[in-house]
C-alpha cells in the first residue's frame, strides 16, 4: 500500500531549548484540507521548508554538473573527481541548511498543536490508534502491517500515519483510524445499535417530597444528563432518513465509533487472501506478536483542562472535575457521562458499586449499634469478672497448651482478652447475623430493581444473549470450519467442529488443573496450621519472661495465642497474594483452551474459575479458625494430632475466651490487608509507571506532546480490567456476609473502602489509563449469580459461627436449665464450664518440663482445669462427655436449623414480595415498543405514498417491510 509518511527516517531532531516561550493558543492540528479526489487521502507530513532545500540542493547540483559537462575538461580525468567533490559540498551545505530549517519548523508547529483528536484537517475524527515500532530486521511484521492497513482501507476506514521522527522517542509510528460515515452505518445496521428516532414524549415522575434535602449530593443537570432522552430503535442503514440524524459526522458518539472500529480490527485479515489461512486475522494476535505495540482509542482532552477546540466534547474533563476527584466522594455518580464516554460495561460495573456503597451504609450503621451496645454492657460481663477476679480466676489453675514447652498457667491470664471478645460475641451478635441475612436479600432484590431501570434507560431492554451471538470472539471463528442452520434465526452460522473426545478431554484437563491448584492453596493452608501448631511452643517458651511483659498499656495483650495469631495470619496473607498472581495466569490459559464462543461466555467461564480459586484463598484460613480450631483438641492424657503423634504437632485449642475474638483477628488483618494492598496497587503502580513512561515529554511543550503520545504513555486497560474490579468487590462481599457474625464492624470498614475505591477507580480510568474500548453490557454477568450463592452460605455459615464458634449458646443453657440457683444470671458459669483432670495422670510426652512451670506451681496442686464438659476424676464415667455437653449440642443443633428457616423464610417471602421491575418502567417500556411499531408503520406508509406517486402507477414494485431481512454475516464477509 502506497503511504506518504513524515520525516525522513535518517534525520536526528535537534532537542530544543527549555527556555524557548511557546503558544499554546491552538488545540487543532489544523493544516490544508485534504484534495477532493477520494475518500480516503494520506497526507503528505514532510516540512515545505525542508522541501525547499531539497528543490534548491536539486537545482543547484543540476546547474554545477551542466556547468563541468559543458567545459573543455570534461574529457579529463579529473573531470570524476571534479564531479563528486562538487556534489559532497552541495549535500553537505544543503544538509545543514536542512537540519536548521527542520528545527524551524519544529518551532513552528507550536501553532498547530498535535494534541487533538482529529486528522490534519482538522474535519476527520481519530477514532482509533494503531503504534508500533518499526523492525527492520523483521520484515515478516513489516509484510503484515502492510496487507493488514491494506484491508482495512478496502473495508473502507481512513488512516493517517505520523512518522516515528514526529514521535517523542523518535522511534514510535503511529497509524490513525477514521472510519467515515458509509462504514459506521453499515456496521452500525450489522450490530444492531440503537440510535434515536423521536423525542421522549413520557413525562418525569414528579419530585419526591422533601427532595430538597439531597441538593448537597447532586450534580449539574447537564452533567448527570449529557444528552436528551429519546425514544430509540435499532439502526437500519435502508431507512436512515426514519432516524433523526442532524449531524453525520455527530450522530454515532465517540465510544460507538470506537466499539465499531475496533470490531473491524478484531476481524481484518493480515495475510494475502490467497494464503487461505483463516486464522492468521485480528488486531489481538497482531499485539501478541509484536506487529503493533498498542492499540486503543483516544481520550478527547487533557483531563485537568478543557480542549480549546469547539468540536471537541471535552468529557473526559468532566468527569475528572465532577467524578475522579476524591473531594467529590459525598456526590453522585454521573452514570449517564459515564456511559457516554465509556460504553455501558463500565457504567453498570460503577452503578452496581454505588449502589453497593449505599446499601452498605445500614449494613454498617446496624453493625456499629451492635459493637456500641457491646461496649454499654461492658461491666455487665459476669464471665469476664469471674476470669479476672483473684479468687475465682486467680486460682484455676490450667492444663498445658502445648506438650513439653507449655507450662501450667492461671485462667486470670486471658482477663482482657475474655473482655475484648465481649465486645463481638453478645446478644447483639445475633441480631446482627440475622440482620445481615435479610440485608443480603434486600440488597440484591433491590439491585435487580435498579439494574433494570438502567436497562431502560441505556436502550437494553432488548440486549439478550441472543444477540452477542453476532460479537463471536474472533478466536472462535479462526476455528470454526462448518456451518449450521440456527435453530431461532433460521440463518446459517459458523460452529466449532469437536468431536465427543475432545471436548470430554478438554473439560477434564481444565478442571482437573483448578482441582489441582484448589490442593495446592489448601496443602499451603495446612502449611500455615502447622506453623501455628509449631511456633505456639516457642512463643509460650521465649514470651515468658520477654521484656513486654513489663509494659503496662500493651504488655497483658501479647500473649502467645496473641502472637501466633497474628504472624500466623500475615504468613497467610502473603501465600494468598503470591498463589494469586501464579493462578489468574493458569486460570487464563484453561478458559482460552476451551474456546468460549462469545465474550460473554468467555468471561461467565473466567470468573467462575477464578472465583472458585478465590473463595478457596481468602477464605480458608477463616473457616479453619471459626469451624476446626478447637474442636478436635481430645482431652489431656488423650489429646489429638495434627498428622498422628508422631507428628508432635497437637491440635490448637481455643482460648478460654473462645476462638470468636481470633477469628475477628484473621478477618481483620486479610480484609483491611487485601483492601489497603489493593488500593495501593491500583492507584500507585499505574501513577508510577505512567510517570516514568512520560518523564521525557514533560520537558517538551504542550503542543508538541500529541493527543495519540499522551494516550500512548499510559497503561492500557485490558479486556479483563472489570473482571478483577467486580472479583475484589465480591470478595469483599464474603467477608461482610460469611463472617459478619464474628465482626460487626466489617461492614463499616468496607464502607469506607468503596467511598475510597469509587473515587480510586475512577480516577485511574480517566487519569492513568487509556480509554477503554466502549462495550456493551445490561447486567453484571455470572457476578449476579455468584452473590446469590454467597448469600446463601452467609445464612448458613453466620449460624454455625454463633452455634459453635460463639459461646454464646453454651451461656443460655446454662442460664436458663443448669444455674444452681436457678436464677437468670450468669454467675458460676466459668466454674460450670471448665472440666478437672488429675495432673499424675498425664503421659511423659505431654508432662511439662519442670524450667517451664511457673514459679507458683507446687506439688501441693494436684489437678489442673481444661475447656470441655466431661465427668471429673474419680467419677464412674471420668473424662467422658456430661450430660450437658449433649443437651449444649442439642441446643446448637436447634439454633441452627431454626435460624436458617426463619432467615431463608424472610427472604424468599421478601425476595417474592419486591418485583424485579418496577411498575412505571413496565409501562415505559411497553409505550416504547407501542410507539416504535406505530412509527415503523407511519414511515412505511409515508415511502410508499411517495414512491407511488413518483411513479404513477397503480401497481407497486416494491414490498414494504419494517424489518428487512439482512444478510449481515454475508456483508460483514463482503467488507473484510
Amino acid at each position: 500500500m502506497h503511504r506518504i509518511t513524515g520525516k525522513a527516517g535518517g534525520d536526528s531532531l535537534i532537542e530544543m531549548s527549555p527556555t524557548e516561550s511557546f503558544n499554546d493558543d491552538m488545540n487543532g492540528y489544523h493544516q490544508q484540507a485534504p484534495s477532493s479526489t477520494g475518500s480516503f487521502q494520506q497526507e503528505q507530513s514532510v516540512s515545505p521548508l525542508t522541501s525547499d532545500v531539497c528543490i534548491e540542493t536539486c537545482e543547484s547540483l543540476n546547474t554545477s554538473l551542466a556547468s563541468l559537462a559543458s567545459s573543455d575538461h570534461s574529457d579529463s580525468p579529473d573531470f570524476e573527481a571534479q564531479t563528486l567533490e562538487r556534489i559532497n559540498a552541495l549535500t553537505g551545505l544543503s544538509r545543514k541548511r536542512a537540519l536548521f530549517l527542520k528545527f524551524r519548523s519544529r518551532i513552528d508547529k507550536q501553532q498547530h498543536s498535535k494534541d487533538s483528536v482529529f486528522f490534519r484537517d482538522g474535519v476527520r475524527r481519530i477514532d482509533f490508534v494503531l503504534s508500533y515500532v518499526d523492525d527492520k530486521d523483521c520484515e515478516k511484521k513489516q509484510e503484515r502491517r502492510k496487507v493488514y492497513e491494506a484491508n482495512l482501507v478496502k473495508v473502507g476506514l481512513e488512516l493517517e500515519t505520523e512518522d516515528k521522527s514526529e514521535s517523542e522517542d523518535e522511534n514510535t509510528y503511529f497509524v490513525k483510524i477514521h472510519a467515515p460515515w458509509e462504514v459506521l452505518a453499515t456496521y452500525a445496521d450489522v450490530l444492531k445499535i440503537k440510535v434515536p428516532f423521536k423525542v421522549n414524549d413520557i413525562p418525569e415522575n414528579k419530585e419526591m417530597p422533601m427532595n430538597w434535602l439531597s441538593t448537597p449530593f447532586r450534580l449539574p443537570e447537564h452533567i448527570m444528563k449529557p444528552e436528551p432522552d429519546y425514544f430509540t430503535a435499532p439502526f437500519n442503514k435502508s431507512k436512515s432518513d426514519f432516524f433523526l440524524i442532524n449531524d453525520k459526522e455527530t450522530f454515532f458518539p465517540p465510544s460507538t465509533r470506537n466499539r465499531i472500529v475496533y470490531y473491524i480490527l478484531s476481524r481484518c485479515s493480515y495475510i494475502k487472501e490467497e494464503c487461505g489461512d483463516k486464522d492468521k486475522k485480528g488486531i489481538k494476535r497482531l499485539l501478541n506478536n509484536g506487529t503493533y505495540t498498542s492499540a486503543f482509542p483516544l481520550h478527547d482532552c487533557r483531563y485537568w483542562t478543557r480542549s480549546k477546540d469547539a468540536n471537541c466534547e471535552s468529557e473526559r474533563y468532566n468527569l475528572y472535575k465532577h467524578w475522579a476527584r476524591f473531594l467529590c466522594f459525598f456526590k453522585e455518580q454521573p452514570l449517564n457521562l459515564i456511559r457516554k464516554y465509556y460504553g455501558e460495561k463500565i457504567g453498570i460495573y460503577f452503578a452496581w458499586l454505588g449502589f453497593y456503597t449505599e446499601m452498605l451504609l445500614f449494613a454498617a450503621i446496624v453493625g456499629t449499634i451492635c459493637f456500641i451496645y457491646g461496649l454499654l454492657t461492658y461491666d455487665d460481663n459476669e464471665w469476664s469478672k469471674e476470669i479476672c477476679n483473684e479468687q475465682i480466676g486467680g486460682k484455676i489453675v490450667m492444663c498445658p497448651l502445648c506438650d513439653k514447652k507449655c507450662g501450667y498457667w492461671k485462667l486470670n491470664s486471658t482477663c482482657n482478652s475474655s473482655w475484648q471478645s465481649h465486645l463481638f460475641d453478645n446478644v447483639g451478635t445475633v441480631f446482627f447475623a440475622i440482620f445481615m441475612g435479610i440485608w443480603v436479600t434486600l440488597f440484591l432484590e433491590f439491585w435487580k430493581r435498579r439494574q433494570a431501570r438502567l436497562e431502560y434507560e441505556w436502550d437494553l431492554v432488548d440486549f439478550e444473549e441472543e444477540q452477542q451471538q453476532l460479537q463471536l470472539r474472533p478466536e472462535y471463528e479462526t476455528k470454526c470450519t462448518n456451518r449450521k442452520m440456527n435453530r431461532i434465526t433460521q440463518e446459517p452460522e459458523w460452529v466449532l467442529d469437536r468431536t465427543p473426545t475432545d471436548l470430554i478431554g478438554k473439560l477434564c484437563l481444565c478442571w482437573a488443573t483448578v482441582i489441582l491448584w484448589i490442593s495446592l492453596i489448601i496443602a499451603c493452608i495446612i502449611g500455615v496450621i502447622a506453623y501455628r501448631l509449631a511456633v505456639y511452643a516457642a512463643f509460650a517458651s521465649i514470651m515468658k519472661d520477654s521484656l513486654t511483659n513489663n509494659l503496662e498499656v500493651v504488655g497483658p495483650y501479647i500473649t502467645p495465642q496473641l502472637a501466633t495469631s497474628v504472624t500466623a495470619s500475615c504468613i497467610n496473607f502473603v501465600i494468598i497474594m503470591i498463589l494469586n498472581l501464579m493462578y489468574e495466569r493458569v486460570a487464563i490459559w484453561i478458559t482460552d483452551m476451551e474456546i468460549p464462543k462469545t465474550h460473554l461466555e468467555y468471561e461467565n467461564k473466567l470468573t467462575v474459575k477464578m472465583f472458585l480459586f478465590q473463595f478457596v484463598n481468602y477464605y480458608s484460613s477463616c473457616f479453619y479458625v471459626a469451624f476446626f480450631k478447637g474442636k478436635f483438641v481430645g482431652y489431656p492424657g488423650n489429646y489429638a494430632y495434627m498428622f498422628g503423634k508422631w507428628s508432635k504437632l497437637r491440635n490448637e485449642e481455643c482460648d478460654p475466651g473462645g476462638c470468636l475474638i481470633e477469628l475477628t483477628t484473621q478477618l481483620v488483618i486479610v480484609m483491611t490487608g487485601k483492601q489497603v494492598w489493593g488500593n495501593i496497587q491500583e492507584a500507585l503502580v499505574p501513577w508510577l509507571m505512567n510517570w516514568w513512561g512520560s518523564r521525557r515529554a514533560r520537558s517538551h511543550p504542550e503542543t508538541l506532546y500529541s493527543r495519540w503520545e499522551q494516550d500512548h504513555d499510559l497503561q492500557s486497560f485490558g479486556q479483563l480490567g472489570l473482571f478483577y474490579e467486580y472479583l475484589e468487590m465480591v470478595i469483599q462481599f464474603g467477608f461482610i456476609t460469611l463472617f459478619v457474625a464474628s465482626f460487626p464492624l466489617a461492614p463499616l470498614l468496607a464502607l469506607i473502602n468503596n467511598i475510597i475505591e469509587v473515587r480510586v477507580d475512577a480516577w485511574k480510568l480517566t487519569t492513568q489509563f487509556r480509554r477503554a474500548v466502549a462495550a456493551k453490557a445490561h447486567s453484571i454477568g455470572a457476578w449476579e449469580e455468584i452473590l446469590s450463592g454467597v448469600a446463601i452460605l452467609s445464612v448458613v455459615t453466620n449460624a454455625f459461627i454463633v452455634a459453635f464458634t460463639s459461646d454464646m449458646i453454651p451461656r443460655l443453657v446454662y442460664m436458663y436449665a443448669y444455674h444452681p440457683k436457678g436464677e437468670m444470671n450468669m454467675k458460676g458459669y466459668i466454674k460450670d464450664s471448665l472440666s478437672l483432670f488429675n495432673i499424675s495422670e498425664f503421659q511423659p510426652a505431654n508432662r511439662p518440663d519442670d524450667e517451664e512451670n511457673p514459679s507458683w506451681f507446687n506439688s501441693s496442686i494436684d489437678t489442673c482445669s481444661y475447656r470441655d464438659y466431661r465427668y471429673p476424676p474419680g467419677h464412674v464415667k471420668q473424662y467422658t462427655h456430661t450430660m450437658q455437653f449433649w443437651h449444649i449440642l442439642a441446643a446448637k443443633l436447634a439454633f441452627i436449623i431454626i435460624m436458617e428457616h426463619v432467615v431463608f423464610s424472610v427472604k424468599f417471602f421478601v425476595a417474592w414480595m419486591i418485583p424485579d421491575v418496577p411498575s412505571d418502567v413496565k409501562a415505559r417500556i411497553k409505550r416504547e415498543r407501542y410507539l416504535v411499531q406505530e412509527y415503523l408503520h407511519n414511515y412505511e406508509v409515508e415511502k410508499l405514498k411517495i414512491q407511488l406517486s413518483q411513479n404513477g402507477s397503480d401497481e407497486c414494485t416494491c414490498t414494504p417491510a419494517i424489518y428487512p431481512s439482512l444478510t449481515k454475516h454475508e456483508v460483514l464477509s463482503e467488507c473484510l
